[in-house]
C-alpha cells in the first residue's frame, strides 16, 4: 500500500513540543493577567448555526468563513470570539450579572490566503466589559492597564498603547461640514500609517470630495504633536466634539492611577479602527522597535453587542489579540526566551532494579508535592536513558538502585550542573522544588544596541 506523505495545510501553525510549551505560557499568563482583573472565562462552541454568525456580517466576512452543511443545518466556523459573544450574551441574559465581564482565548477560522504570519486557524485571545443599558466611562480607562499588565508579564517592554475616540473623530468631521462623509473619511483615515498622508489627501479630495484646505487642516489636526491642545479651539462647535474630548482627556487624567506609564501610551488622532461599531475610545498596541507589524492588540468601546440579537442595549469596550501572530512575529523577531523551562516533567525517575515498586512510590510522592515526575521503565541502556532526559531538557534525574534502596535513599542528579547527591526523597523534592522556584518570561526583549 502506497504511503501518504504527512503534510500540515496551508495557514494552520503546528508546533514542536518546545515551541508549544512557550505559546501555552503566553496563553496562561494571558489567563492570569485577566482573572487578576475580574474577567470570568468563558469557552463558546467552535461551531454556530451559519445565521448566527454571519448576521452583522456579509460581504468578506461570508467570503472568508469556514461554511458546511451537516443534513439540514447550515454550520459555520467562528471567524472570531465577538460574534459568539454577541449570541451567548443575548441567549442568557437573564441569567448573568451586569456588568459582564468575559475573557475567552480560543481557536477561530477564516478562510483567507494564507501567508507568512498569517493564518486561516489561529487563536485570539479577548476580554470584554458588557453592560446592562449604560456602561462608566472608567471600564475603557482600565483597558489600557489591562494591556500594559499582560504584556508586561510576557516580558515585553518597549510598546506604546495608541489611544483615541470616535466621538472626537466624528464631532470633528462635523464640525469641519464633512459630517455626510463621516465612513469614507474614517476608512481614508486609517490607511494613514500605510500609505501616508499625500496619498490620504488625494482619497480625501478626489474621492471623498472633501475640499483641500478642509484635508489639509484635518490632516494637520490629526497629526498635532500636542492633540488636546490643537482641538482646544473647536470646543463648543460640536456636542459630540465636545463628549469624546471629554471621555479622551477622562481616560488620560486615569491611567496613572491605573499604573500606565506615561511613556507607553499616547494619544493618537489617526487611530479610526475601521469597524463601525466603536464608538468610543478605541486601542491600538504596537512595538516600538518594529513598527511595521502593525497592531498587537486593538479594540474600543461599542453601543450595543448584541443589536442583531436582542432589542436590550448592551453597550461594552473590549480588546483582542491575535495570539498566534503575536507568537509568530516574536519568534520571526527573536523576542522568545529560549531559556524558559518547557521540559514535560521536572524530574525523570529512573528505576536501577527489576523491582518497580519503590520508583513508582517515590514518582506519586514527588507528584502529591506538585513536581511533574516522569517514570521511565524502558528497557534502554544506561547512557541512553540518560541521553532521553537530556534531549528533553529535563533538569533532574532521581536514580533508585539497590544501595539507594537499601539506605532509603535516592540520587538526584542536576542535568545542568552534573553534581549527583545522595538524598532522602524530601531533601529531593525540597532541592527541585527550590531550583524550579525561579520561572522566567516567555518572551525576553532583544538587548538595545
Amino acid at each position: 500500500m502506497a504511503k501518504l506523505k504527512p503534510r500540515t495545510l496551508s495557514g494552520f501553525m503546528e508546533l514542536l513540543p518546545r515551541r508549544q510549551a512557550q505559546f501555552d505560557r503566553m496563553a496562561e499568563i494571558l489567563r492570569r493577567t485577566y482573572a487578576l482583573y475580574g474577567f470570568t472565562p468563558l469557552d463558546t462552541p467552535l461551531v454556530e448555526a451559519s445565521e448566527i454568525l454571519l448576521a452583522k456580517g456579509g460581504g468578506e466576512t461570508e467570503k472568508q468563513i469556514y461554511r458546511f452543511t451537516k443534513g439540514d443545518a447550515d454550520l459555520s466556523l467562528r471567524f472570531d470570539l465577538t460574534v459568539p459573544l454577541a449570541k451567548y450574551v443575548a441567549l442568557h441574559q437573564n441569567e448573568l450579572t451586569f456588568p459582564f465581564r468575559r475573557f475567552q482565548i480560543g481557536k477561530v477560522y477564516r478562510g483567507e490566503r494564507a501567508q507568512r504570519g498569517r493564518f486561516r486557524e489561529f487563536y485570539q485571545a479577548d476580554i470584554d466589559v458588557i453592560g446592562d443599558g449604560a456602561l462608566d466611562i472608567i471600564n475603557e480607562a482600565e483597558i489600557p492597564s489591562i494591556i500594559y499588565q499582560a504584556f508586561t508579564a510576557l516580558g515585553l517592554k518597549r510598546f506604546r498603547i495608541r489611544l483615541n475616540n470616535r466621538k472626537v473623530l466624528s464631532g470633528l468631521f462635523a464640525a469641519l461640514g464633512l459630517e455626510q462623509r463621516t465612513g469614507e473619511i474614517m476608512r481614508a483615515i486609517d490607511k494613514l500609517e500605510k500609505i501616508g498622508p499625500e496619498k490620504v489627501a488625494a482619497i480625501l479630495t478626489e474621492d471623498a470630495g472633501v475640499p483641500i484646505e478642509t484635508a489639509d487642516r484635518l490632516l494637520e489636526l490629526l497629526s498635532a504633536p500636542e492633540p488636546l491642545s490643537a482641538l482646544a479651539p473647536y470646543r463648543g462647535r460640536n456636542d459630540l466634539l465636545d463628549r469624546g474630548i471629554e471621555e479622551l482627556e477622562t481616560v488620560v487624567r486615569c491611567l496613572s492611577a491605573f499604573g500606565v506609564p506615561e511613556d507607553h501610551f499616547i494619544i493618537d488622532l489617526t487611530i479610526a479602527r475601521g469597524l463601525d461599531y466603536y464608538t468610543g475610545t478605541v486601542y491600538e498596541t504596537v512595538m516600538l522597535d518594529h513598527p511595521e507589524i502593525g497592531s498587537i492588540c486593538s479594540g474600543g468601546r461599542y453601543d450595543n453587542l448584541a443589536e442583531y440579537y436582542t432589542d436590550k442595549k448592551l453597550p461594552g469596550v473590549g480588546i483582542s489579540i491575535g495570539l498566534t501572530r503575536l507568537f509568530f512575529v516574536l519568534e520571526d523577531q527573536g523576542y522568545l526566551n529560549e531559556d524558559l523551562p518547557s521540559a514535560p516533567a521536572d524530574v525523570l525517575v529512573l528505576p536501577m532494579t527489576e523491582e518497580l515498586s519503590p520508583a513508582i512510590a517515590a514518582a506519586t510522592a514527588l507528584r502529591r508535592r506538585d513536581i511533574r515526575a516522569q517514570l521511565y521503565t524502558e528497557p534502554k541502556k544506561f547512557k541512553q536513558k540518560m541521553s532521553y532526559a537530556d534531549k528533553l531538557g529535563i533538569p533532574f534525574v532521581l536514580l533508585l538502585g539497590e544501595d539507594e534502596i537499601a539506605q532509603d535513599r535516592v540520587s538526584l542528579k542536576n542535568m545542568r550542573s552534573g553534581v549527583q547527591s545522595l538524598l532522602t526523597l524530601e531533601e529531593a523534592a525540597a532541592a527541585i522544588a527550590q531550583s524550579l522556584a525561579v520561572s522566567a518570561a516567555p518572551v525576553r526583549e532583544p538587548e538595545q544596541e
